[in-house]
């Protein structure tokens, strides 16, 4: 076998880690253990140093089984990649048998989400970055979750939540359909988008209640594309609900989400199929005419907001430049005449800024307007929502246009760097939801809402643009990388695709890697194109079976604390509660707290209680132990109680701990086979010192029943 070619079905890392500690199991049940958590890593490669790289994260295996791993010479971009894949993992929150896996965007509640906590306003980005994942379930569940589950089910149309839609799905503005085909690129599982292709209608012809037949385009307010106070907003009688117009936004969304159905739609072939896909086609090249027409102002060489007016007035188009006007590209909509707006990003005048790009041109009389008043305003702050549609468009524009002369591939760099250096506090990787945009500070970071804040793309950037994975359907796949030339080496490594690990390096002379020198493109660790220049290059990808994973259900998961499964303790600190460690989330940060501990006990010894409504099978427990590093630390030991039906406490029999003791920063799994039916199991984590412990989450998995798979279109939760 030669250094760097790595074989096998399962992730060594992940058997390593799970090895690492267990006395007296055969090697069998070992990797039975390791591998049945998480998705199996095909065979790839093995040039970049994995365990180096997720040093310091909480379950190192779950990233081992998931992520591409990249290797850049850029530390600020790499450690911002690292950190982003921690911020998404946090996120995952598990709502339920129902819903299934969701992705938030809050760490804590807020009041205006949909049933089970999800935000439409960002699911865009959240499937376009979740789409690397190996692990197909989580993104499975939340694109169900808008199309056929709560997110699809109705709201109240009021002026908090929205008063122009009577669906949470429309809440806000979102390219559903698109990033059901962007999905579908990476992991090749056409039949499930096109399985959705009713509920993906529905959810374009939605909007149908917002398109202007006079004009041919869609109007939205501002507040909801998730931009209040606004150049727009600010020019009407209200700058927060205010300034409804025709936006390069939701037009640009619609267009992108047409052509997406249509290329689902003759993905399946039929005669019928072939008309609805030329409708859909039609109907985005008139978007795309009405744009070019009312939105684009010729004299400034932008896509403009055009100001709704009311009955007997005229429609004004707005004199800002804001962001928005980038969006259009994001779904290839523009003619390569357009292409002049872009030098407006790298304008100081325009949207350039030492933290930039800003929300609306800094010659604007609205920039900055009233920006440290208090959350939010997009009159000029640095976005990461936006930065990460700007930044996709450009991607977009260097790759899959002809050439211009108005930015390369070096503004991208320096603009994905810029990104990057934004999402920092007190020196360490941080992203929050807007930074001002010429100093280095956040202007909008509320303590206990805003930390790790999930609105926004990054790593989708660095593998789609940097790197310059380009997927699509096909059995071609396109590599351009927008890597500066100047770089002697960078890798992505065993990254899933269609079916297959994908590994592209770039190495100068050979040294870094020692597979060569040039650009290396492998496919399940073998090399299938090499050359020795960065130059775009197409490789045929064959076509290959992705395994589908068994769909799990958690009986402790409680989202409102409502009910059972209750959550109760000996001891609890006052803001660390028992319901918290099973409120679906598993995240370790200090603020918001989402654990119990018994910090400042006064007892030798607590455990933490779980009761279900009804006796129920457990087999599977998995325990993440909360560690500050100071007060709370990582128990020394673990036992594990159920309740006979006698009322009695009695340790689990059959219980396999994996590892065999905790350990800092490893999920804590217990096996127990045979499964047992309890309606009450104990949990009682210790230190030999006495200390406090702590737990984030405790899940009990199983197979999901028969009538607990799909979705019912229109749920409301």
């Amino acid at each position: 076998m030669v250094a760097g070619w790595r074989a096998g079905t399962a992730s060594a890392m992940a058997l390593a880690l799970f090895g690492a500690g267990i006395v007296g199991l055969p090697a069998t049940a070992v990797e039975d253990a390791a591998t049945s958590m998480y998705p199996e890593v095909g065979a790839g490669t093995d040039f970049v140093d994995q365990t180096a790289k997720l040093d310091g994260l909480v379950e190192p295996e779950w990233y081992a089984a998931n992520i591409p791993f990249v290797d850049l010479p850029d530390t600020e971009i790499e450690d911002t990649y690292y950190y982003r894949w921690r911020v998404f993992k946090e996120a995952l929150k598990y709502t339920g048998p129902e819903d299934g896996w969701i992705v938030s965007e809050f760490l804590g509640p807020v009041g205006y989400s949909a049933p089970g906590g999800g935000i439409v306003a960002a699911a865009g980005h959240h499937v376009y970055e979740g789409r690397w994942l190996r692990d197909h379930r989580y993104l499975d569940d939340y694109l169900d979750f808008w199309l056929r589950g709560s997110g699809s089910g109705p709201k109240p149309a009021t002026e908090f939540l929205n008063p122009n839609t009577d669906f949470w799905s429309h809440q806000y503005s979102y390219w559903a359909a698109d990033a059901m085909v962007a999905r579908a690129s990476v992991d090749g599982r056409w039949d499930f988008a096109q399985d959705r292709l009713p509920e993906l209608q529905t959810q374009w012809e939605r909007w149908e209640t917002q398109f202007d037949d006079e004009l041919g385009l869609y109007w939205q307010v501002p507040v909801w594309d998730a931009m209040e106070y606004t150049a727009g907003s600010y020019q009407s009688d209200d700058p927060y609900h205010g300034g409804a117009g025709f936006r390069p936004t939701i037009n640009a969304y619609q267009y992108g989400d047409a052509l997406a159905i249509a290329e689902l739609l003759r993905s399946r072939g039929d005669a019928r199929d072939v008309r609805d896909a030329r409708r859909y086609e039609r109907l985005a090249r008139q978007l795309r005419t009405n744009q070019e027409r009312l939105l684009w102002d010729d004299e400034d060489g932008f896509y403009k907001h055009l100001m709704r007016a009311d009955e007997g007035e005229e429609h004004r188009l707005i004199g800002d430049r804001e962001q928005i006007g980038f969006v259009p590209w994001y779904f290839h909509m523009p003619g390569p005449e357009n292409s002049l707006a872009w030098a407006q990003l790298v304008d100081p005048d325009g949207f350039a800024a030492p933290f930039g790009p800003t929300t609306v041109e800094r010659r604007s009389p609205w920039y900055l307007h009233e920006a440290e008043n208090g959350c939010c305003r997009w009159s000029g702050p640095s976005w990461p929502y936006a930065t990460s549609q700007t930044l996709t468009a450009m991607a977009n524009l260097l790759i899959d246009y002809p050439s211009q002369s108005w930015v390369d591939a070096g503004d991208y760099y320096d603009a994905l760097r810029g990104y990057a250096l934004t999402q920092r506090r007190d020196g360490r990787p941080y992203v929050a939801e807007a930074h001002h945009p010429e100093e280095d500070r956040w202007l909008y970071d509320s303590p206990g809402h805003s930390e790790d804040y999930n609105h926004s793309t990054f790593n989708d950037l660095v593998l789609s643009g940097l790197i310059g994975i380009r997927p699509a359907a096909g059995d071609t796949l396109r590599i351009a990388p927008l890597a500066p030339r100047s770089w002697d080496h960078f890798a992505a490594e065993n990254v899933p695709y269609q079916g297959h690990e994908l590994t592209v390096l770039w190495d100068r002379d050979g040294s870094e890697y020692g597979a060569g020198a040039g650009l290396s493109v492998f496919l399940d660790g073998e090399v299938v194109h090499r050359q020795d220049t960065l130059d775009p290059v197409e490789v045929a990808v064959p076509a290959a079976q992705r395994a589908e994973l068994d769909t799990l259900v958690d009986d402790f998961v409680n989202i409102d604390g409502a009910g059972h499964p209750r959550a109760t303790a000996t001891y609890s600190w006052a803001d660390d509660l028992p319901e918290q460690a099973i409120d679906g989330q598993d995240f370790h940060l200090d603020v918001p707290s989402t654990r119990w501990t018994n910090y400042r006990s006064p007892h030798s010894a607590d455990w933490l209680t779980i009761e279900v409504a009804e006796p129920t099978e457990i087999g599977d427990v998995r325990i993440s132990f909360y560690d500050d590093g100071g007060g709370v630390r990582t128990p020394d030991e673990l036992t594990v109680e159920y309740r006979t039906t006698t009322g009695e406490w009695v340790e689990v029999p059959g219980a396999t701990l994996i590892p065999a003791r905790p350990e800092p920063g490893r999920l804590q799994r217990v096996v127990i086979d045979p499964p047992l039916r309890t309606e009450a199991l104990r949990i009682n984590p210790t230190r030999t010192d006495g200390g406090a412990v702590g737990i984030t989450s405790v899940q009990s998995w199983r197979p999901a029943r028969d009538d607990q798979v799909g979705k019912t279109p229109g749920m409301s939760g």
